[in-house]
C-alpha cells in the first residue's frame, strides 16, 4: 500500500514529510516540482504539494467579449498564461504520482480555500472522487501526526461546496460586471479596463457613502470653559461640567458670573475602581488592526507576514474568525517552549506560577481554528517586520492568561459661585496584563494631585475655548477592514486584497482613505444605471447562502441560479444603455486624471498648468499652454508619480511625490536646477572638475570621472558604462560601493 499526501504548498509538504518519517524523508525533484519518500509505520508515504490553486475558473468556449457568461469550467492555471507555465510542473507530479498510490489524502489549509485546493487536485489530477482529510492548525509535528493519525476519510464536503460556490459567484459578478463597465466606455469610443465585484462595488460604495457624509457636514460652533488654577504646588485644570455649550449668551453669561473669582472650592471627590479584563486572543482582523495601529503594516502585508509565520512553524493559522483558546492545545507546554526565548522568558515563568491557565477567550469562534497562538517554537530568521508582528502574537497570547488590570478614576468637583467645574484623572494601579502587552498599549494614566474635600483651589485664569463640530472620520485601512467585517462583506481572507484592489485601480487613496472622483463618479453612475450592483444588503445574503451550504443546509446550484438569475435581469437592462453610461464614465476618467496629473503652475510663462504627460520615451511633465509655452521637465523612469501641493523651499518650483517598487517614497523638487539637489561642496566639486583643477578616478576601473546630470540632480560616473556602472553622489559614494573615488589635485 502506497499513500499519497498532498499539501497546499512546498514549505508544508517539507514539514509533513518530516513530522511523519520514521527516519530522514528522501527529497526528489521531478522538474520544478518536489516530492518526498518516507516510511511511517513501515507504511510507504509520498508527500508532495500544490503551489496555491493549481486551477481557476474560465469561460467554456473561448472567444469574444460578450456578457453575460455562466458557462464556466476549471482548467488548470497553466493554460491561459506563460508566466503560470511552473503549475504544470506541479500537476504532473501530482499525476505521475498518483499512479503509484492506492490511497489519497488531502493536507491543505484548513478552511474553504485549502478544500477546493484539494478538491480539484483530487479530481482532476488524481482523477479520483474523494480522498482522506487531515486537519491541523500548526505546522508543529505534534500536531501532524496528531492529524495524520486521525484524518477523516472523506473531504470536508461543506467546506468544499461552499468554497467552489464562492468562486464561481465572484467569477459570476466579476467577469461579468467588468466587461459590462469596459464595454460601455468601449461603446462611448475610447478605452479603459474597468474593475467591479461582488463586494469591491458594496465596499467602494461604503467609502463613497463616507466622502458625502463629510462633504455635507457643516460645523456647528460650540465653545468649553476651562478653569486653570494651582493647588499647593500642582497646576490644574478643570472644564465647566455642561461640557459643550452651544448658547454664546449661556456662556457670555457664566464667564461674567465666575470671571472675577480668584478661588474654587473642592466640594466633592468620587474615587472608584474598576477592573479592566485582559484582551481577547487575536482573530485575523483583529490581529491586522492592531498590527496597523500599532506597527503601520497594511492588512494585507499583516496577513502575508501571519502566513510566513504559520508556513515557518512558529505561529498558528492565521484565517481564523476565533477569538478563542482551547485548553487541549496545550498551555503549559508553549508557555515552557516560550520560555526559552529570552524575550519572553520573565512573563511565562510568571504565568507557570498560576494555579490555572485560562485564558479570556472572546465570543466570536470559527468551525475550522482556534484563536491565533504562538507554537513555542524558537524563530530561526525573521526579518524586522515579521519579528514585529511574532512579537505582536506572542505578547497578545501573554496577556490573555493574565489577570485584570485595576484602573481607579478620580473625579472632583469645583464650586466657582455656584457653577461647576469638574476635574477627572485615571490611573493604573495594578498594571497586570498591561505589563505583558507592552507597548502595544492604548492607555492613558492622568494622576490627580491628593485632593481632600472643603479645601480652597487657587483660580489662575477661567476663558472660553472656541470649538466647531467635526465631520466623521474617514476611514483608515484598519477602520475600514472593521466596518466590512461588521456588514458582513466579503471574508477574513479577501477583505485586505478588496481594499488592495480599491487603491489599485485608482477608486481610492491615502493614508486617511479618501475616495478618488473616478471612485465617487462610478458609483454615482452605477446607482443611476445599476444600483443593485452595489447593494451590501445582496452581498451580505450571499455570504450567509455560502454559510449554509457549509453546514448542509443549502445547496450550492440553487445559490448559482439565484445570481444567474440575477445579473441576467441586471445586465440586459444595463446594455441598453451602454452608451450613455460609457460617455459618462469617460468624462470623469478624464477628470480624475487632469486631478492626479497635475503638479503645479507654470513659472515660465505663469498661465499654464504644469501637468504629467505620457510621451514616445516615457513620461515627462510640461505645460498645458504648449506649442506657446514649451516648458518640459523630465521625469524618472519607471514608478508613480504625483503631485503635492507643494513648493520647493529653495527655488520654489513645484515638489513631485515619487513611489518606486520596493524603495519608500520620496518629495522632488522638478527643477533640474535646484540649488538643494547638490550641497555646496558638491558644486565646488563640480567646479573643480570642470576647469580641470581636480581628477577623480573611478575606484573600479581606474578612468576619470564626468559629471552626469539626472532628474534627482548631478552626479559623478564612470564613462566606461555599460561596463563599469560606478556613480558616485555630489555627497559620496553611491550606496554598495565601500571606496569613494579618490581626489588628486592637478598641479
Amino acid at each position: 500500500m502506497v499513500e499519497l499526501i498532498i499539501t497546499e504548498k512546498p514549505s508544508s509538504a517539507q514539514k509533513i514529510a518530516e513530522a511523519l518519517a520514521d527516519t530522514k524523508p528522501v527529497k526528489k525533484k521531478n522538474k520544478n516540482s518536489s516530492y518526498y519518500e518516507l516510511k511511517h509505520h513501515k507504511k510507504s508515504i509520498l508527500v508532495t504539494s500544490a503551489v496555491g490553486h493549481l486551477y481557476g475558473l474560465v469561460q467554456e468556449k473561448k472567444g469574444g467579449w460578450t456578457y453575460p457568461i455562466f458557462d464556466i469550467k476549471w482548467e488548470a492555471s497553466s493554460e491561459g498564461s506563460e508566466e503560470l507555465n511552473y503549475i504544470q510542473d506541479y500537476i504532473d507530479t501530482i499525476e505521475m504520482l498518483s499512479k503509484k498510490a492506492d490511497e489519497f489524502t488531502i493536507a491543505c489549509d484548513y478552511d474553504v480555500e485549502g478544500e477546493v485546493i484539494g478538491l480539484n487536485v483530487v479530481r482532476f489530477a488524481c482523477h479520483k472522487k474523494d480522498a482522506n482529510r487531515m486537519k491541523f492548525s500548526t505546522l508543529t509535528k505534534d500536531e501532524l501526526v496528531e492529524a495524520y493519525e486521525h484524518k477523516r476519510k472523506h473531504l470536508d464536503w461543506g467546506q468544499a461546496h461552499a468554497g467552489e460556490t464562492r468562486h464561481k459567484l465572484d467569477w459570476f459578478y466579476g467577469i461579468n460586471l467588468s466587461r459590462a463597465l469596459t464595454s460601455s466606455v468601449k461603446a462611448a469610443g475610447s478605452f479603459k479596463v474597468m474593475s467591479a465585484g461582488r463586494v469591491q462595488g458594496p465596499a467602494l460604495k461604503l467609502l463613497v457613502d463616507r466622502e458625502r457624509d463629510i462633504e455635507k457636514f457643516k460645523p456647528e460652533p460650540f465653545w468649553l470653559i476651562q478653569l486653570l488654577g494651582k493647588y499647593k504646588k500642582d497646576a490644574i485644570e478643570a472644564w465647566h461640567e455642561k461640557d459643550k455649550i452651544f448658547d454664546k449668551k449661556e456662556v457670555e453669561h457664566i464667564l461674567k458670573k465666575v470671571k472675577a473669582e480668584k478661588e474654587a472650592l473642592i466640594t466633592s471627590i468620587t474615587r472608584t475602581t474598576r477592573e479592566q479584563a485582559p484582551p481577547y486572543p487575536f482573530d485575523l482582523t483583529t490581529l491586522q488592526l492592531e498590527s496597523y495601529n500599532h506597527l503601520k503594516i497594511t492588512p494585507k502585508e499583516t496577513l502575508a507576514i501571519a502566513q510566513t509565520l504559520y508556513l515557518a512553524g512558529v505561529t498558528s493559522y492565521p484565517r481564523t474568525s476565533s477569538q478563542q483558546l482551547d485548553p487541549k492545545l496545550g498551555f503549559v507546554k508553549i508557555l515552557k517552549d516560550l520560555s526559552k526565548q529570552s524575550d519572553y522568558a520573565g512573563f511565562c515563568q510568571e504565568l507557570l506560577q498560576l494555579k490555572e491557565l485560562k485564558p479570556n477567550n472572546g465570543k466570536k469562534t470559527d468551525p475550522a481554528h482556534p484563536a491565533i497562538y504562538p507554537t513555542g517554537h524558537t524563530p530561526k530568521t525573521l526579518r524586522p517586520r515579521e519579528q514585529k508582528v511574532y512579537d505582536l502574537i506572542v505578547k497578545r497570547f501573554l496577556a490573555t492568561f493574565s489577570t485584570a488590570a485595576i484602573r481607579e478614576t478620580m473625579e472632583v468637583l469645583l464650586d466657582v459661585k455656584k457653577e461647576i467645574f469638574t476635574m477627572r484623572g485615571t490611573r493604573t494601579i495594578e498594571a497586570n496584563w498591561h505589563r505583558f502587552y507592552k507597548p502595544y498599549l492604548n492607555v492613558e494614566d492622568v494622576t490627580l494631585p491628593n485632593m481632600k474635600e472643603g479645601e480652597i483651589v487657587a483660580i489662575t485664569d477661567i476663558t472660553k475655548i472656541d470649538k466647531e463640530t467635526q465631520p466623521p472620520n474617514r476611514f483608515n485601512q484598519s477602520s475600514i477592514i472593521k466596518e466590512l467585517e461588521k456588514r458582513n462583506l466579503g471574508t477574513k481572507a479577501t477583505r485586505a486584497d478588496i481594499l488592495d484592489r480599491l487603491f489599485k485601480r485608482g477608486y481610492i487613496e491615502g493614508v486617511q482613505i479618501k475616495v478618488t472622483k473616478l471612485g465617487v463618479e462610478t458609483i454615482v453612475i452605477l446607482e443611476k444605471y445599476a444600483p443593485t450592483i452595489i447593494d451590501e444588503k445582496l452581498t451580505a445574503d450571499f455570504e450567509e447562502d455560502m454559510d449554509k451550504i457549509r453546514e448542509g443546509k443549502e445547496k450550492q446550484e440553487k445559490v448559482l441560479s439565484k445570481a444567474e438569475h440575477f445579473l441576467t435581469k441586471l445586465l440586459t437592462d444595463f446594455k441598453k444603455k451602454e452608451k450613455s453610461i460609457g460617455k459618462e464614465i469617460i468624462q470623469s476618467l478624464r477628470e480624475t486624471q487632469d486631478i492626479q496629473n497635475y503638479v503645479g503652475m507654470c513659472k515660465t510663462c505663469n498661465k499654464g498648468k504644469l501637468m504629467v504627460r505620457f510621451g514616445k520615451f516615457g513620461k515627462f511633465i510640461a505645460c498645458d499652454k504648449y506649442p506657446e509655452c514649451k516648458t518640459t521637465f523630465k521625469l524618472p523612469h519607471g514608478g508613480l508619480v504625483r503631485g503635492t501641493d507643494k513648493e520647493c523651499d529653495s527655488c520654489h518650483y513645484p515638489k513631485i511625490q515619487v513611489i518606486q517598487k520596493g524603495k519608500r517614497p520620496r518629495e522632488n523638487c522638478i527643477n533640474p536646477q535646484c540649488p538643494a539637489k547638490i550641497s555646496v561642496e558638491g558644486k565646488q566639486e563640480i567646479k573643480d572638475l570642470q576647469h580641470h583643477k581636480i581628477e577623480k578616478k573611478c575606484p573600479n576601473c581606474g578612468k576619470d570621472l564626468v559629471v552626469r546630470s539626472s532628474f534627482y540632480g548631478k552626479f559623478l560616473a564612470c564613462p566606461g558604462y555599460p561596463d563599469c556602472k560606478y556613480t558616485e553622489s555630489l555627497d559620496g559614494p553611491k550606496k554598495g560601493y565601500p571606496k569613494k573615488a579618490a581626489v588628486k589635485k592637478k598641479k
